[in-house]
């Protein structure tokens, strides 16, 4: 749902709020506009690494601090919500585990199911809050003549993260509000230093907050106590071209750190687990026409019923490109592309639009 102006000034909303700019700014607009406002920040990690975390991590104690005065600036009540265990659950174990299966997980669109639109709707309605609020670059909004809840894209196509949305159900969108889906990111900031909020300059936090300064499989053996196991890097005809130090380390399309001299360029073109094998190729082997997807989520629609032109996007910084999607079993789709698509990668989700408006979608299953 997007920011309207209500009379009612005891629509209550929870605003998770990350000490950052785009979430400030969302509680000071909501604030403005009369909504009785509550602000809280999630408390992702336990407690002894939230204090060793970056300055640019979301829970991190220099994010709290940050998000509290702002609090205090706007005079809405503000908590820490310990969501540390769900967030095992959830995130860093579906993490580790995709990695150890050779695919390549988004743990953004879970955290984002599970946490910022699962547990914080929970929360938010213990303390008697209709909605929540955050400051995502989407836009949301009932469709009268479906009576379905719709995701759009956000105004500004550079910070837009619809993309990152498309797992949540009807209910959860039913219950939230977009603030920022009307403005560029350019234009937060000067609504944020117009309005004082002290957080206008704040950088943005990076994408995969709880890695932090390790590698993947550095984490993964903190986190598992499964060791990486190093193995052979082939080409497509099985020949020894190098070696790997484990699979959790690569994903599709990866260029940099092969270690292996070649008269073109080598790319990530497959994750061998069984064989414990990274294959590689030249770029054009990357390309792929169509796309498997199941573990689906329909946003403006109920299901597929018919094979449906759509534009698809296969990673969050992938252009959209026109594909047909058609439906395989109860769970599954295939999208087959216009033009082939570079490195569609198992474990990714892929995401359907009709213009601005979501869809649906899916996660990556395999390519071809």
């Amino acid at each position: 749902m997007a920011l309207k102006k209500r009379a009612n000034s005891k629509v209550k909303v929870v605003v998770g709020m990350s000490g950052g700019v785009d979430s400030s700014l969302a509680a000071a607009l909501l604030k403005k506009e009369g909504y009785d406002v509550i602000g809280i920040t999630f408390r992702m990690w336990p407690k002894e690494e939230c204090g060793q975390s970056s300055e640019r991590a979301c829970c991190s104690l220099e994010a709290v601090t940050r998000a509290r005065a702002v609090s205090e600036d706007l005079g809405i009540p503000y908590y820490v919500v310990d969501f540390s265990a769900d967030f095992k659950k959830y995130v860093v174990d579906y993490f580790c585990s995709e990695y150890l299966k050779g695919l390549t997980p988004n743990p953004c669109v879970i955290c984002n199911q599970k946490i910022k639109f699962g547990k914080m709707l929970e929360k938010a309605q213990s303390l008697g809050a209709s909605y929540v609020a955050t400051g995502h670059y989407v836009n949301a909004g009932l469709d009268k003549r479906t009576g379905r809840f719709l995701l759009k894209e956000g105004k500004d196509k550079i910070k837009d993260q619809s993309y990152f949305l498309f797992n949540l159900s009807q209910e959860q969108l039913k219950h939230t509000i977009f603030p920022l889906g009307g403005l560029t990111k350019d234009r937060v900031r000067a609504l944020a230093k117009k309005m004082k909020v002290r957080t206008y300059n704040t950088v943005s936090s990076q994408d995969i907050c709880f890695v932090q300064d390790k590698d993947y499989d550095e984490y993964i053996k903190i986190k598992t106590g499964v060791e990486a196991r190093p193995g052979s890097i082939v080409d497509k005809n099985g020949k020894v071209l190098g070696c790997h130090k484990g699979i959790m380390s690569y994903t599709i399309g990866q260029r940099r750190g092969l270690g292996i001299a070649h008269k073109e360029p080598l790319y990530v073109t497959e994750i061998d687990i069984h064989n414990n094998r990274v294959v590689v190729g030249v770029r054009k082997e990357l390309l792929k026409r169509r796309v498997i997807a199941d573990r689906l989520n329909w946003i403006s629609i109920k299901d597929i019923e018919k094979p449906m032109k759509v534009e698809a996007k296969i990673r969050y910084n992938h252009k959209k490109a026109k594909a047909v999607v058609t439906k395989l079993g109860v769970d599954a789709v295939k999208v087959d592309f216009d033009e082939p698509q570079s490195a569609p990668t198992p474990g990714q989700a892929v995401v359907f639009y009709e213009k601005n408006v979501v869809l649906g979608g899916g996660w990556i299953k395999g390519a071809r």
